[in-house]
């Protein structure tokens, strides 16, 4: 499976030769491309050629362009990430209420990762959160999602803390989350379906509703190198920390895997119990504390 996440910082010409990647600046770089899960182009300086373009696109390799201020901007997809593309757009238009049951799971297993995070930290409103998701109810009715997370954003950055906030932190966690949010959009496109059709998402202006909806058990594992590092500036060094989180392992189906792999195995994992309406057949990732 490919694991590696290739950032190109600098200007460059961006080429393809037999497998390769060929970056060309001051020196000449060769990356199999067999390699490669994920490039994202951190500058308005480099150029990609249409022929590693259209390679990348056949390969699923995951391309993300970042704007001038050098935030991600938009990515680039294959229209077809399946054979059988067709096919599961329309089971996915007819899915049913089932999906709540599934939604909810997803949301219980995010805030058991938040809890699980601040209980590493030795934070003892780690319990509020248990408490939380003992409250929880179908489609999280009473919001407790949103009362979970001022607890566990406020227990992990301070009481004053929002985050609407224009600072550092939220720079940090929005960047990172959006390196999750495109991986989710690159496997769920893989499977064969729509990233704008979500379950509980449904902003007409989002779309990756779909993939907002079923990332949100991986969030703290950028919480985490954002509170790891929360007295840095949100910079280039601190942006390439975030684009690694897709290279760090975590342990799901009794194996370590790199993240990029994990969300692979897990996205798959919610379409199947979707399709047997068995919310057991979810693959999350184990927060290991």
């Amino acid at each position: 499976m490919t694991w590696r996440t290739v950032v190109i910082t600098n200007k460059a010409k961006l080429s393809y030769k037999n497998d390769y990647l060929i970056v060309r600046n001051d020196e000449v770089k060769l990356i199999h491309l067999s390699e490669i899960n994920t490039i994202i182009i951190d500058t308005t300086a480099a150029t990609m050629t249409s022929y590693l373009i259209s390679e990348m696109l056949s390969r699923k390799i995951k391309i993300i362009i970042c704007d001038k201020k050098r935030n991600p901007q938009g990515e680039i997809v294959s229209y077809y990430g399946s054979h059988n593309t067709s096919e599961q757009i329309f089971k996915q238009i007819k899915w049913d209420d089932y999906c709540k049951i599934i939604w909810t799971r997803i949301i219980e297993e995010k805030i058991i990762n938040q809890a699980n995070f601040l209980k590493e930290l030795n934070i003892e409103n780690y319990q509020m959160l248990y408490d939380y998701v003992g409250d929880l109810v179908l489609f999280d009715e009473s919001n407790r999602e949103g009362h979970a997370a001022k607890v566990y954003f406020n227990s992990l950055f301070g009481k004053s803390f929002t985050r609407e906030d224009q600072c550092d932190i939220n720079y940090a966690l929005n960047y990172g989350y959006t390196i999750l949010l495109s991986q989710f959009n690159k496997e769920i496109v893989f499977q064969g379906y729509l990233t704008q059709l979500g379950i509980k998402h449904h902003n007409v202006y989002n779309s990756f509703n779909l993939s907002s909806d079923l990332m949100e058990p991986f969030r703290p594992l950028v919480d985490k190198i954002v509170k790891e590092n929360f007295n840095e500036r949100f910079d280039g060094g601190m942006k390439v920390k975030l684009v690694d989180v897709l290279n760090h392992k975590v342990r799901i189906k009794g194996k370590d895997q790199y993240v990029s792999n994990a969300i692979s195995i897990y996205v798959k994992s919610v379409f199947n119990a979707i399709d047997k309406k068995d919310v057991d057949l979810i693959n999350f990732f184990e927060y290991e504390l």
